[in-house]
């Protein structure tokens, strides 16, 4: 037998392992792990002598195509592969009715669906779409079944914005979300605090330094405790996303009881700044919830180890510097882009200034996103799934500058800062899809996933 590759000479890593070995790939599968000696012969080797050879990270919080997002899927999914990012998670909208809303009329999930897969064709790695929630009706429930056997499993709901939804309704939602084995995601802010904080702020003639006081980090933890109170008391699976601080960390921690029905993630950008940066680059940093203080950094790393939180994502946002740069502070557009830069900065982060290990790092962008979004085939190297693999040198240093962006976005968040740790080569199902900085790979490899019902049992 001969297979299409193998990689050797690198460490294998894979969530709850690490050997130095090879990894071998055939028609898009993992087919083997060990030492190469007792692997097939490949049409093809790849040396990663001295690299990290790990599961492509699996994104679950994206944002691209859409009215928060000024790229396209070729342009995203270009920054994610040169990240190593082999698998992303997007929204597909319900349309809202609003005088700020990007749509005329109100429209159904299954309509978000299409618009979002016809815009995805350019897709360079694989994606999945979350269902998002933007309204109140009777109508979802007529549709929810439907599209989660379609491969939707997972449905966003806001408790902020003029989009957000009530208590009561979201009561609803989690319980029907209960009897079809989904997921509840939610985006936690009082909306009523923030807007009054932001007030007083304004009156005040506060700059754009005070961005992060607008949106106080109890605010976010009032939410999060009476989202993840309901998915408890229903028997909902319920997976609370861009965890910001100790207060909002602690209040899924109370929820947890065995740990198999209350989720969180975090975002590289809250385990590596603070709110200082406003004061650095003004409104360029404004993200929602916002950057916090160094005892939150060091809350949400001490969370992730005890596994309260188990995912670190980028909720990646393009958006132009002339248009975060040409509004109030206490105006949007929201976000930073992340999809380029996530996995090296978190790995300086994690592995190099604070000592956890490769399967740590592999555990909470790979394996745990896969897993808690039903992609059996992803986040890891095991036999028998899909070949998505990163070659890492753990020691190639770069300074990260915006002049290099895939994405439309022209400004980093992370400008100027040295990391030690580079994506050398992306492979998504065998296909090599960035290498050496280059994309190398013709737009339209990448394909929308069908996720299952995941199972949370512990």
């Amino acid at each position: 037998m001969v297979v299409d590759t193998v990689i050797e000479g690198g460490t294998v890593v894979s969530g709850t392992r690490s050997f130095d070995g090879a990894v071998a790939v055939d028609d898009g599968t993992i087919v083997g792990l060990g030492d190469p000696e007792h692997l097939p012969a490949a049409e093809r080797t790849l040396d990663a002598t001295g690299k990290v050879v790990m599961p492509g990270v699996v994104d679950p919080h994206v944002h691209i195509g859409d009215h928060v997002s000024v790229d396209s899927y070729e342009t995203a999914t270009a920054a994610a592969a040169l990240g190593g990012v082999t698998t992303v998670i997007d929204f597909a909208w319900q349309a809202y009715a609003d005088e700020e809303s990007p749509w005329d009329e109100a429209g159904t999930l299954v309509e978000g669906i299409e618009r979002k897969r016809e815009r995805a064709t350019g897709a360079l790695v694989d994606y999945g779409l979350h269902g998002g929630i933007l309204r109140e009706g009777d109508d979802l429930f007529d549709e929810l079944e439907a599209v989660v056997d379609a491969g939707v499993t997972s449905f966003k709901m806001y408790t902020a914005y003029e989009f957000g939804l009530s208590n009561g309704y979201i009561h609803r939602v989690l319980e029907r979300l209960a009897d079809l084995g989904a997921v509840g995601v939610g985006h936690t802010e009082d909306d009523s605090v923030c807007e009054a904080v932001t007030e007083r702020l304004r009156a005040e003639g506060r700059g754009a330094r005070s961005y992060p006081e607008s949106r106080p980090d109890y605010a976010e933890a009032m939410a999060a405790d009476d989202l993840a109170r309901m998915a408890r008391h229903l028997g909902a699976k319920y997976y609370g996303i861009h965890t910001s601080c100790r207060k909002s960390a602690e209040a899924l921690a109370r929820h947890r009881e065995d740990g198999s029905l209350i989720r969180g993630e975090t975002c590289t950008h809250y385990t590596a700044l603070t709110g200082d940066l406003h004061e650095e680059m003004g409104n360029l940093p404004r993200i929602a919830p916002p950057l916090r203080r160094g005892d939150d950094v060091d809350a949400l790393f001490e969370y992730l180890e005890r596994g309260v939180l188990s995912v670190v994502s980028t909720d990646h946002v393009a958006q132009k510097r002339a248009a975060k740069e040409g509004s109030e502070w206490w105006e949007g557009p929201f976000g930073a882009n992340g999809l380029q830069r996530s996995l090296p900065v978190f790995h300086d982060e994690a592995v190099n200034e604070r000592g956890l290990s490769y399967e740590f790092l592999t555990r909470v962008m790979s394996r745990n996103p896969a897993a808690t979004f039903g992609l059996p085939e992803k986040g890891t190297l095991d036999p028998g799934t899909d070949a998505d693999i990163v070659i890492f040198d753990p020691n190639a240093e770069e300074t990260i500058t915006a002049a290099d962006n895939a994405s439309k976005a022209d400004y980093s968040i992370y400008e100027g800062r040295t990391v030690r740790g580079k994506v050398e080569t992306t492979l998504v199902r065998g296909v090599v899809v960035a290498d050496d900085g280059e994309i190398v790979c013709d737009p339209g490899h990448g394909e929308f996933v069908e996720r299952e019902r995941p199972d949370w049992t512990p």
